[in-house]
């Protein structure tokens, strides 16, 4: 049974920092892509980043220079260190593989930026 776990959300000011930790379980991690998703209220899921196994990266231009994802395929964990946070990137950020697996959505992370 796959299973993703998201963790290190919280609470952040305008302009601070937060860093989230997503664990693949189930799957073999090193052979997948794996993406950072997020979804604010009344909004569609937003593709934010996404890794190849050998460490390559893209980001969405709403994220590109402030937002950072990294693996470690011993640990099957992704991570994406987010910087410069804005009261817009206020959302539950999930992880998946991309392209995203529906069956493999987990409960996902809640960022709230705000002052």
């Amino acid at each position: 049974q796959v299973q993703l776990v998201e963790s290190g959300g919280g609470l952040v000011q305008p302009g601070g920092s937060l860093g989230l930790s997503c664990v693949l379980s189930g799957s073999d991690f090193s052979k997948n892509i794996m993406a950072w998703y997020r979804q604010a209220p009344g909004k569609q899921r937003e593709r934010l980043a996404f890794i190849g196994p050998s460490g390559h990266a893209s980001y969405a231009p709403s994220v590109q220079g402030r937002f950072s994802i990294s693996r470690d395929n011993v640990k099957n964990t992704v991570y994406l260190q987010m910087d410069n946070l804005k009261p817009e990137d206020t959302a539950v950020y999930y992880c998946n593989t991309f392209p995203a697996k529906e069956d493999y959505w987990g409960q996902g992370t809640q960022v709230t930026v705000s002052s």
